[in-house]
């Protein structure tokens, strides 16, 4: 059963909402942070990314850093910035894109729970940006970006959700990429047990993204358990901040794959081994790039012309990982013909997020010749589920989620 709690989070006072939300913080490099910060100090970037508070001279992860982060949340509470509930509460967070809804339930979950696998992982998680967040996490005593899990949609949660938002948000604005965002206050003593009894009875949540942030919070929680022997686990920091969303509400996106050269080889043998493991023909409308309309299916941009690729039923396998698009394509084409051995360290592989579109493919091809790009069919969170429930993990850069949960809006603080 996942153990799933209320807590009284700080969040932005009424009319601050719209200037604190800000995108997590690993989507931008150092200089776009800057940028954004300096066209809206109020955003909770600034605090997310404190070294944009500095010149280039102080590094990303100096202590100075950190404790910035920590001022400044500490500057912005006293200045009314944020205000805090009397009691433990969830809420509510809505998301709209392109018409697309999806409401989460904003809440704190156990470390426990992700050591026992209650909470269950598809991705391995890097120490150095680990690190980071661990850093940040401590010092701030805070957790200021929640983790994305899902679960699978019960009638309990469905039924709790639509009641309450039909009450009046405290929250409605649409933000600056036009993702629309509406927060509700679940504090009925008798919504909040019934939402706490409801998760008891799920026996497994996933996380979709934010493995380094729910990894490191996991760490300092164990960190202060070690400093403090006497705890009993119902310390704030053996809980993390979390938004869980019904998977039927979900949506994941291509990852797309571009490579710089052909390995050598020559367009006419390059197709020609590509032939041997899928059926290739030239997009019939030559106009418009190829998105793959099923599973096992590729767009392939090479000189300029998109080709469908069709994995021949030869290469393909029931199994959880082996079996996905991502692995597919790897195994049979990335590595055996183009030479990507290890894509999360080949510099010669790029990822771009579907919410890019195609046309970034042909952007990127065109200004490396004899370059080539693929586009994919997006992986289902079924497939995620089945990764995570085998115990495996998913190559990298299977799975891209939008939209993203906005930093800010809500805040753990860790006792």
């Amino acid at each position: 059963m996942a153990d799933i709690r209320p807590f009284r989070a700080y969040r932005p006072a009424p009319g601050k909402e719209k200037e604190i939300a800000a995108l997590p913080y690993d989507v931008y490099n150092r200089k776009e942070a800057c940028e954004v910060v300096k066209r809206n100090p109020g955003s909770f970037l600034a605090i997310d990314r404190a070294e944009t508070q500095f010149g280039p001279e102080v590094d990303t992860y100096a202590p100075e850093v950190y404790q910035k982060a920590h001022d400044m949340i500490q500057a912005w509470i006293a200045e009314g910035r944020f205000v805090q509930e009397d009691k433990p509460c969830y809420y509510l967070y809505e998301q709209v894109m392109d018409g697309r809804s999806q409401t989460g339930i904003v809440a704190c979950a156990s470390i426990d729970d992700y050591q026992n696998n209650v909470i269950k992982k598809h991705e391995n998680t890097r120490a150095d940006k680990e690190q980071d967040r661990i850093n940040h996490v401590d010092i701030c005593n805070m957790q200021t970006g929640p983790i994305f899990l899902a679960y699978r949609a019960g009638g309990k949660l469905r039924e709790i959700i639509a009641k309450e938002r039909a009450k009046a948000p405290v929250y409605d604005f649409v933000s600056d990429d036009g993702i629309a965002h509406r927060v509700w206050v679940v504090d009925d003593e008798a919504v909040i047990a019934d939402i706490q009894n409801a998760f008891k009875e799920i026996p497994a949540v996933y996380i979709a993204d934010g493995h380094h942030r729910c990894a490191s919070a996991v760490k300092v929680g164990q960190k202060r358990r070690a400093e403090n022997p006497a705890y009993t686990g119902a310390e704030e920091y053996n809980y993390f901040l979390s938004v869980l969303f019904p998977d039927e509400e979900l949506k994941i996106l291509d990852y797309n794959r571009f490579v710089k050269d052909l390995n050598g080889l020559s367009e006419k043998a390059f197709l020609g081994k590509v032939s041997e493991c899928f059926e290739v023909s030239q997009n019939p409308d030559e106009d418009k790039p190829y998105a793959p309309k099923a599973k096992g299916e590729f767009g392939m941009y090479l000189d300029g012309t998109w080709y469908r690729l069709k994995a021949k039923k030869s290469i393909l396998s029931d199994d959880p990982v082996e079996g996905l698009d991502v692995s597919v394509l790897q195994n049979h084409l990335l590595s055996t013909i183009l030479g990507i051995g290890d894509p999360k360290t080949d510099h010669r592989i790029d990822f771009i997020g579907g919410i890019r579109g195609l046309k970034e493919l042909e952007r990127r091809c065109a200004e490396v010749p004899g370059s080539v790009a693929f586009s994919m069919y997006p992986t289902s969170i079924g497939e995620l589920f089945s990764v995570a429930d085998a115990g495996r993990l998913m190559p990298p850069k299977s799975t891209w989620f939008e939209p993203k949960l906005r930093s800010g809006l809500f805040l753990h603080e860790l006792g």
